[in-house]
């Protein structure tokens, strides 16, 4: 097993926990212009190496057993009974095209299953190589928690397939021990949780707040209890809930309501400012840019007005293409109040970052740091698409990035691909040891360079991103194509065809990017632009280099500066 692929990153606002790791958005194809779901997830993390997990598809004899780790520390739970056949698994998304991403909220610590083997990101990668569908990987992530116990905190989990996206919020049920001759038993093994069907033509978006609060009680056809969990697979079950989901939080003193009264967000991750303005901000981000009405709730998203919560899903104001997805992943706020470009810690180049840590402390007042989508600790991101225009197979891409979203560029891998690209592969290089054969590192370079003169390098950067990713995105239409062709031969030899067009485009990435850094690099050398036409570099008649451009601070850093030094800077007549 692969380990220590997760580090969760928890932060303390106050007495209350806001988890500032990880954004998904949930796109339903119904609310997509090219009738795809769309899960997308930025696993943000300063301990995270961007890297494409991969497991090949294998049958194994009864009685193999699966160790399982926790990610977040590589420490080894226990192990389960292995499935006697398991699916290929590239990155968080299978061969038949399940996708499956999360964002931590933590929620109340008590309710820990300390006992518990199964953690979240095992949870993901385990259920994917189970699992075929939407509600299959509900049915199969449920069952694991209540047999082998639930290891982690609160956690959101967007799961897609061709046709549904859900969301699933899951907290642990906490450790009441009892001591037996040979061991300790948990009589709260397992955890509670709810999961709600994202209505087709709506879409959905999780950042570290539990988003879920009340939800239908009944024994009709759009909820059911955990005892009752294969009727999910009914068309009509948009709703499933633990059956003791309100229960836990009455023995433990969260809740003493109705049921149908019952919250879970409320309840298990109540809002505070943290959790508004750190995590649910990123929601509305995405929210207001499909839907002119969630402007309301800025207010909201800044942490003032808590009361205004926004809903669980929004309908578009027209159907959502995959560029305007894959943009929102690189959003930093731009043109509302918590613009990061605007503030005087952009500095005089308008970075849209703010080094850590996020709270700090002038003259006895407590203040923050913006945290966007985009954030410079991103490990890996993607936009994972599931297409039921196309054959079972052939129907899952898994468009991949490494480091900062705003800064990198996606590839398209097929999620059939029987093998990753060596550029993106577990083992080439880790956080602390450098490949200048690793896609993370390439990308690093670059995206560490801009972060120095961002309003001027950034544009060279997103020339190159939005170039590649159009030409991808039309060469796909073609692959698809001819996939297609294949497949109806020799499924074989289409997977083959896809995988060496995965395998290819990844590495073409990889070397304009290396290009670019040199390019970079040459261009902006020394705090100086260089001066070029149509991409090359002036010189003069006789071969020097044409005198390269030295803009001056903008005004308003220029006075930052003045009202600092006072005279000492000032010219002497």
């Amino acid at each position: 097993m692969i380990k220590n692929l997760f580090v969760t990153l928890t932060v303390f606002l106050g007495a209350a926990v806001a988890s500032m790791a990880c954004t998904n958005f949930l796109i339903t194809k119904g609310a997509s212009q090219n009738g795809s779901t769309y899960i997308t997830y930025a696993a943000d993390s300063h301990t995270l190496y961007g890297e494409l997990y991969f497991w090949q598809a294998a049958t194994y004899p009864t009685g193999t057993m699966l160790q399982v780790y926790e990610w977040d520390s590589g420490k080894l739970l226990g192990e389960i009974p292995q499935a006697t056949s398991t699916y290929r698994v590239v990155g968080n998304m299978n061969e038949h095209s399940l996708a499956i991403g999360e964002t931590t909220f933590g929620g109340v610590h008590q309710l820990v299953d300390t006992t518990g083997i199964i953690d979240y990101g095992s949870l993901i990668y385990i259920t994917l190589q189970r699992a075929k569908n939407a509600r299959e990987a509900i049915k199969v992530m449920t069952e694991l928690v209540e047999q082998y116990g639930y290891r982690s905190g609160g956690e959101s989990f967007s799961i897609a397939d061709p046709n549904e996206v859900w969301i699933l919020e899951m907290v642990g049920k906490g450790t009441v021990l009892k001591q037996s001759a040979k061991e300790k038993q948990n009589l709260n093994k397992g955890a509670v949780w709810v999961a709600i069907r994202i209505p087709d033509g709506y879409v959905s978006a999780h950042a570290n707040q539990a988003r879920i609060r009340t939800f239908p009680w009944s024994d009709g056809q759009i909820s059911i209890s955990s005892k009752e969990i294969d009727k999910i697979f009914n068309p009509g079950i948009e709703v499933v809930y633990a059956h003791d989901v309100a229960k836990v939080a009455r023995d433990f003193g969260l809740y003493t309501g109705e049921d149908q009264l019952f919250s879970f967000s409320d309840t298990y991750n109540p809002v505070d400012f943290g959790g508004a303005r750190f995590c649910d901000a990123r929601v509305w981000s995405f929210f207001k840019s499909v839907n002119k009405d969630m402007w309301k709730y800025q207010d909201y998203a800044m942490g003032k007005d808590l009361k205004n919560r926004m809903p669980l899903y929004i309908k578009p104001d027209e159907k959502i293409a995959f560029e305007h997805v894959a943009g929102m992943m690189r959003d930093h706020y731009e043109e509302t109040e918590m613009d990061m470009t605007q503030d005087v810690g952009a500095g005089p180049f308008k970075i849209p970052y703010r080094w850590r840590p996020m709270q700090w402390s002038v003259d006895g007042e407590d203040y923050v740091h913006e945290r966007a989508i985009a954030t410079q600790q991103t490990g890996f991101w993607f936009v994972a698409e599931s297409r039921s225009s196309m054959p079972a197979t052939l129907a899952g891409i898994l468009w991949f990035g490494v480091d900062d979203a705003a800064t990198s560029c996606l590839t398209p891998i097929y999620s059939c691909s029987n093998r990753v690209p060596e550029e993106y592969a577990v083992g080439n290089g880790d956080l602390l040891t450098y490949s200048d054969n690793a896609a993370f590192w390439i990308f690093s370079r670059v995206t560490h360079f801009a972060y120095l003169r961002y309003n001027a390098v950034s544009k060279d950067v997103i020339n190159l991103q939005n170039s590649l990713e159009s030409k991808y995105a039309e060469m796909v239409e073609i692959i698809d194509e001819h996939a297609k062709k294949l497949y109806s031969e020799n499924k074989e030899k289409a997977v083959e065809f896809v995988t060496d067009f995965s395998v290819n485009t990844a590495a073409s990435t990889v070397r304009q990017w290396k290009e670019l850094d040199r390019y970079l690099l040459v261009k902006y050398i020394d705090g100086n632009i260089k001066k070029e036409n149509n991409g090359e570099f002036l010189r003069t008649p006789t071969g020097i280099p044409a005198s390269p451009e030295q803009p001056q601070l903008p005004e308003s850093w220029r006075r930052t500066i003045k009202n600092e030094a006072g005279d000492k800077l000032k010219v002497i007549k």
